[in-house]
């Protein structure tokens, strides 16, 4: 990082804030310094956020944010998946406790606001208690999930999955990062264990419910001008590889009606792709994002493509008929251009839809905050998803602005972020 490059996090959020947000014990700019105490770990030439997953940054960052739970009176842990946990007892600690947080991991050159915005929300819940001598019911703790984004070994979740037991340490045994280090390898690092990642399993009895609050990472509630709102569901992606084989020739000497080109097959199959999500599902996507063409001459024509179609839903039943779909598309063009067609799925993770009687305690508290309610699906993935296969979760999103995430240009106005803190807030005191 060039050290005469001077970047305030800090300065910049508070330049446009608005103090009348701060009340009943909720204060912008600790969360504007906080946010700015993080930026600086991990610092990019960009003015990015660089933390691996289990690297020395991110357990820099999750110690400095344990130093601020303790300080704000939490007890707190960290299991054998280097998760943090800071709990606050509550009036009742037989009670089954609430979890909100997210992670402090980011992806290379990424934003400010991924992940801490959400452990920092949760943790300033407990600050505004402290201050208005607010006791919960149920036990809280504020989670900071590790290696969400899995940018060292291209698949992330580590952290959550390790908490709910679904760590497949089999395969995670078996993974190697970009420097040849072992999954391993890697926490030892960072001093954690294999074996002490193997127990990080929690009794889910003891949870009533995860929270999570996330910047948007589109432009729904830019374009409706809202500061947040309320998740109804997170995708669950469909991965297919789908290759289509045909005849390569010489671009010159083979005449248009004698050919089998896999390019042409490929490209109109693509176009009506995009067409499909919209007859099935209005939460519904499907993305071709990569394609591979093989000979792959300017003047041969194309024998074999091989392309990746992500296909996401925040409903099984639409998600998997839009599967269907998709599959059925590409056996009719390759039957029309006279080639062959195979396929292999490479991920099936299933939605997580958000219950409806969570979405109503949600809209109430954004009417008990003067905010319109709008309802919106996660398309990208998260804690709450791992989060959600075995215990009821919820999300709040906070407006992105132009939609921009994982990238240095990543940016929430702290008035919305304030006011997400309030939301977040209310509901968890809802909830008691």
């Amino acid at each position: 990082m060039d050290t005469n490059n001077y970047f305030s996090l800090n300065e910049k959020l508070l330049e446009e804030y608005n103090d009348e947000h701060n009340y009943d014990g909720v204060l912008g700019e600790r969360l504007a310094f906080r946010l700015n105490e993080l930026s600086q770990i991990g610092l990019t030439d960009d003015n990015g956020s660089d933390r691996p997953g289990f690297s020395m940054e991110e357990k820099q960052a999750k110690e400095l944010v344990s130093r601020w739970m303790q300080e704000a009176g939490l007890d707190v842990r960290e299991d054998g998946a280097g998760n943090i946990f800071g709990r606050l007892d509550g009036r009742n600690n037989g009670l089954p406790a609430i979890l909100s947080g997210s992670h402090l991991d980011s992806v290379p050159n990424g934003g400010h606001f991924d992940g801490p915005l959400g452990v920092l929300s949760a943790l300033e819940v407990v600050e505004a208690w402290n201050k208005t001598g607010f006791k919960p019911e149920k036990p809280f703790e504020v989670v900071i999930f590790s290696d969400e984004e899995g940018s060292r070994f291209n698949g992330g979740l580590n952290g959550s999955e390790a908490l709910i037991g679904n760590s497949h340490l089999e395969k995670k045994l078996k993974l190697v990062d970009k420097d040849g280090l072992s999954f391993e390898e890697v926490l030892n690092n960072v001093e954690l264990t294999i074996e002490g990642y193997s127990k990080a399993n929690r009794n889910l009895d003891d949870i009533e419910m995860f929270v999570e609050v996330h910047i948007e990472q589109g432009k729904r509630l830019e374009n409706r001008e809202l500061p947040c709102g309320i998740v109804t569901g997170i995708a669950g992606p469909c991965w297919l590889e789908l290759t289509f084989t045909g005849e390569a020739g010489h671009a010159g000497n083979t005449p248009m009606n004698d050919r089998k080109d896999a390019l042409v097959a490929a490209s109109e199959f693509i176009f009506e792709v995009n067409k499909l999500p919209g007859q099935i599902s209005d939460s519904a996507v499907a993305t071709v994002g990569k394609q591979l063409v093989e000979p792959n001459g300017v003047n041969v024509i194309p024998g074999k493509v091989v392309l990746y179609v992500d296909i996401r839903d925040i409903f099984l039943e639409t998600r998997d008929q839009l599967v269907d779909e998709v599959l059925s598309l590409s056996k009719e063009f390759s039957q029309k251009h006279q080639i062959t067609v195979e396929h292999e799925e490479k991920l099936r993770v299933e939605p997580v839809p958000i219950e409806e009687q969570t979405q109503n305690i949600l809209e109430q508290s954004f009417h008990e905050q003067g905010i319109e309610p709008y309802k919106l699906p996660s398309g990208a993935g998260h804690d709450a998803m791992i989060i959600g296969d075995k215990l009821p979760v919820a999300m709040l999103f906070i407006q992105s602005k132009d939609g921009i995430s994982h990238n240095p240009a990543e940016w929430s106005d702290l008035n919305d972020c304030v006011q997400t803190v309030h939301v977040l807030k209310n509901f968890i005191e809802n909830l008691q």
